[in-house]
């Protein structure tokens, strides 16, 4: 079954890549890292639970993005994501005089190359006619 690949589809991908960084943290008081670091928090299995979903999601979304683009692709990917950023402010569209500026724009960035990592095999197939397989021993 051939799969296509629309902007339907990366935008799905990156939304649920948005949603796990920065529910995972960000600046604000509503990631699970400020949850858990909150005095008032008590480690129970509701923690536990959303946790383990997050980390479940991390591995799901790394394991696909190392498996389609390797640390070179990620570098590359990364760098062009930087250097966009790089031009952005340059152009004066937005200033990094604020480190929450910063961090917002890293944990956008990392969400981006995860939903591209996670799209990567599909766009390749589909440019070059080269199929990703794992390696399975008989």
């Amino acid at each position: 079954m051939a799969q296509t690949f629309t902007a339907g589809s990366f935008i799905g991908r990156w939304f649920f890549a948005l949603v796990l960084v920065l529910g995972s943290y960000n600046p604000t008081a509503y990631s699970y890292v400020s949850w858990v670091l909150a005095r008032s928090t008590h480690f129970g299995p509701v923690v536990a639970l959303v946790g383990l979903v997050l980390l479940i999601g991390w591995i799901i979304y790394l394991r696909a993005t190392f498996q389609s683009m390797g640390w070179l692709g990620i570098t590359l990917g990364a760098a062009v994501l930087g250097c966009l950023v790089w031009l952005m402010v340059d152009q004066g569209w937005f200033s990094l005089d604020s480190q929450d500026t910063i961090i917002w724009i890293v944990l956008v960035i990392l969400s981006l190359i995860l939903a591209i990592g996670m799209c990567w095999s599909i766009l390749r197939r589909n440019i070059t006619g080269q199929i990703d397989v794992d390696h399975v021993d008989d």
